[in-house]
């Protein structure tokens, strides 16, 4: 939905009809979404994706991952070798070696909002454990599980990984992360997001309770519509994919939408459509038919 210009987190209606207009940029997330549940692009998947940019049809990756955990789909970018990464955080140029991407577009988390957003959390949700995210460091509290696939640059408190004087502190924060080993996940992002307000946007892609935290009007739909205006694209011009909550904005801001069948049930009440779920190549199936009707 969009008031006044802006992104809302609000749902499309039911009854509200999916966009007619031909599309020019695909948007899909990865975890859930494009990758097989063994982290896999399939072969059908990288045939419709090459389908699609020959048929002039722009693809953007749109994940909540790092840059530096792009490497799994660098090899289908064909050409423009852009993504959206960190929930919105970073623009990326997938070309180059790992570790050497270049970042196109920063939406940084101010330390000022993180340390105040730690401060909150941890107060609404004793037990929560942090680890902070930036353009190229990783660092994480001692206590934080052992959830990514790296290890951390530095073990310490997140009060002191966000000081100004803290580890990294030349680099943006790009999202902290706040794991909880109790909370039941959607009980602890409703918390979250209370607690929270407006210091960071809060929002989940883990099926545990490990939340993102960016900053403030940073999403994978906030951004994604500035690199849409930066390219002349109207909303109703994109076709997005999402499973979890932190697709929900970016699936309502799209003119057609999909979630997968293996889809988180908020992401099904945004979409405006549903295809199946990633093992069965639902992202695929649903460029197929829409290239085909193209035809």
């Amino acid at each position: 939905m969009r008031e006044n210009g802006r992104v809302t987190s609000a749902t499309r209606q039911p009854e509200t009809p999916a966009s007619t207009v031909p599309p020019r940029l695909i948007a899909t997330d990865l975890d859930g979404t494009l990758l097989r549940d063994d982290k896999s692009v399939s072969p059908r998947t990288v045939a419709a994706l090459a389908a699609a940019e020959e048929a002039g049809i722009e693809v953007f990756f749109v994940t909540g991952r790092p840059a530096r955990w792009m490497e799994v789909v660098s090899d289908h970018v064909h050409g423009h070798g852009l993504a959206i990464c960190g929930n919105g955080a970073a623009v990326v140029d997938l070309h180059g070696d790992a570790g050497a991407h270049r970042f196109v577009k920063v939406r940084e988390l101010t330390r000022h909002n993180a340390l105040d957003a730690v401060r909150l959390l941890r107060d609404a949700a004793p037990g929560t454990l942090y680890a902070v995210e930036q353009t190229y460091g990783f660092h994480q509290e001692p206590d934080y599980p052992k959830l990514h696939m790296e290890v951390p640059d530095h073990l310490a408190p997140a009060e002191h990984l966000l000081a100004a004087d803290g580890p990294g502190a030349d680099e943006p924060v790009l999202k902290i992360l706040a794991y909880h080993p109790e909370l039941d996940p959607d009980t602890f992002l409703t918390l979250a997001r209370l607690a929270v307000g407006d210091r960071a946007n809060v929002t989940r892609s883990s099926p545990s309770a490990l939340l993102e935290l960016s900053g403030p009007g940073v999403s994978k739909a906030s951004t994604l519509a500035l690199c849409c205006a930066e390219r002349g694209i109207s909303h109703e011009e994109v076709v997005a994919f999402g499973d979890m909550p932190n697709d929900v904005e970016m699936l309502t801001w799209a003119g057609q939408s999909y979630a997968m069948g293996n889809a988180h049930p908020d992401v099904i009440a945004a979409a405006s459509g549903q295809t199946v779920a990633n093992n069965e190549d639902g992202v695929a199936i649903v460029i197929e038919q829409m290239l085909a009707e193209r035809v």
